[in-house]
């Protein structure tokens, strides 16, 4: 599994418009405002947009979702909307049948880092979707203890595993930090990046990783979109 993140753009977005009847600069020619061009960028740069982190970038967005999805498009990307949860990223255009750019960069995922976005995901799907989903760092780790395999005797190289794939969850913008100490609320947006052919794919993986390690299945139950 991969995932996309905050740098996943391999080059510079391209450079976009300006208010109808006026550029931004001197040559410029383009037709967007200036905060639909700021949400057109943060699309590129990732790993979301929400209106709750950039108000007047969501405002923009769907203000423009025509204009922005178009130029999205030019760059063989697509916008996913969820206006409920009031979040949207961009992801590489999906054309199975077809050769195109894969524009937006993935990173490999480590064993523990799938196992921590299935744990984190299923907190949200234990959730009623309206509520902010908080969880402690400890809490997590305990219940990760799981997919430790009979043979592994480093306590200390486990938690390292750990604690490196929520240092992943943090910077890729999956865990945010409250104003409680040690307390983190799980982004949404892992409910439009995890849907029913990527939770599938992922247990498949864990499935085949666990068989080599004497894992038990158990911790990927209940994981559906």
């Amino acid at each position: 599994m991969s995932f996309n993140t905050d740098e996943s753009i391999t080059a510079d977005p391209p450079t976009h418009t300006s208010d109808a009847g006026g550029g931004l600069w001197d040559g410029d020619t383009g037709t967007l405002g200036d905060a639909s061009r700021r949400a057109l960028v943060q699309l590129y740069r990732g790993p979301f947009l929400s209106a709750e982190r950039h108000g007047h970038l969501w405002a923009a967005l769907l203000n423009d979702e025509r204009e922005i999805r178009s130029r999205l498009a030019d760059a063989y990307l697509e916008l996913v909307i969820d206006v409920e949860s009031q979040l949207a990223f961009a992801r590489n255009a999906q054309a199975p049948d077809t050769d195109i750019p894969k524009v937006m960069r993935s990173h490999p995922l480590t064993f523990m880092d799938t196992a921590m976005l299935l744990h984190l995901r299923q907190q949200l799907l234990h959730g009623d979707g309206r509520e902010r989903v908080i969880v402690g760092k400890d809490e997590v780790a305990d219940q990760l203890q799981v997919y430790r395999g009979a043979d592994d005797s480093d306590p200390a190289g486990f938690a390292k595993r750990i604690n490196s794939s929520w240092q992943k969850m943090s910077t890729y913008g999956i865990l945010a930090a409250t104003s409680t100490e040690d307390r983190f609320e799980v982004s949404p947006v892992l409910r439009l990046i995890f849907g029913a052919d990527e939770i599938a794919a992922v247990q498949a993986e864990y499935r085949r990783l666990a068989n080599g390690r004497n894992l038990s299945p158990e911790p990927v139950k209940g994981e559906s979109a």
